[in-house]
């Protein structure tokens, strides 16, 4: 079995109780993809290992893998790399967009290595720390790992035609801005520089607040779209 086992860096994307005396950790690691497993007895009161097992924590863990497929693998140790915890928890807003960042990172993830969407929550963590905008830390986030995974939006030529913009309207179904001939029922009608505020998070630039909310909308229908069951975390954040 020692044969087997391997360590990686991780991040607690979530856990839920499992048993009287053990938890089950899902991570998002670099090398091994998504990865459930169990961290026994850590729910017991002295339990130093689980208190490093939490929601927004960067840690270096062992793992066993699971003997059948689909089982859940053996969690036997963790090293704190990165702790995010007291700057995000302490702040709802902070709070509710790393939730929808390590929700849309499961939704994106797979049973194998990724180092790129591993870098992507790692950034984006730090960035909520740093305390910038929660909400256009999400946005980036979800533009830049839909982009990674093939699903990118288009913001400025037609995603249809190809039809050079600026454009002034938006069908997440069609792929982002669409120009006037290809425009289906159905579009949101948008400022230019919404779609321009989009761009720069999605390339990593600085972007002003005056487009965000807007912004933010329409990240999220892009989102919602391609995962069509939509995440329970950005309907918290809207109702807030």
């Amino acid at each position: 079995m020692a044969f087997n086992s391997w360590r990686d860096r991780a991040y607690i994307i979530r856990t839920y109780d499992f048993g009287e005396a053990d938890r089950v950790i899902v991570l998002l690691t670099e090398h091994h993809g998504l990865v459930r497993g169990v961290a026994k007895g850590v729910r017991k009161s002295k339990s130093r290992f689980g208190s490093r097992l939490q929601p927004f924590v960067e840690v270096d863990v062992q793992v066993y893998p699971g003997r059948k497929t689909n089982a859940l693998a053996t969690i036997t140790g963790a090293d704190t790399v990165t702790y995010y915890g007291h700057q995000i928890t302490d702040n709802f807003d902070r709070y509710t967009a790393a939730c929808a960042i390590m929700e849309t990172a499961e939704k994106l993830a797979y049973e194998e290595a990724d180092p790129g969407l591993f870098g992507l929550v790692g950034a984006a963590l730090g960035r909520l720390q740093a305390n910038e905008a929660p909400t256009m830390v999400l946005d980036a986030f979800i533009l830049q790992a839909t982009d990674h995974a093939g699903w990118g939006v288009t913001l400025f030529n037609c995603a249809n035609c190809q039809a050079p913009g600026p454009h002034r309207a938006f069908n997440p179904a069609v792929g982002g801005a669409v120009c006037t001939n290809c425009r289906p029922s159905g579009s949101a009608d948008v400022d230019p520089e919404v779609l321009h505020t989009m761009w720069l998070l999605q390339h990593n630039h600085p972007a002003g607040p005056e487009h965000a909310a807007a912004a933010h909308r329409l990240t999220a229908a892009h989102l919602n779209y391609h995962l069509e069951t939509g995440l329970k975390s950005l309907r918290v954040m809207e109702q807030a």
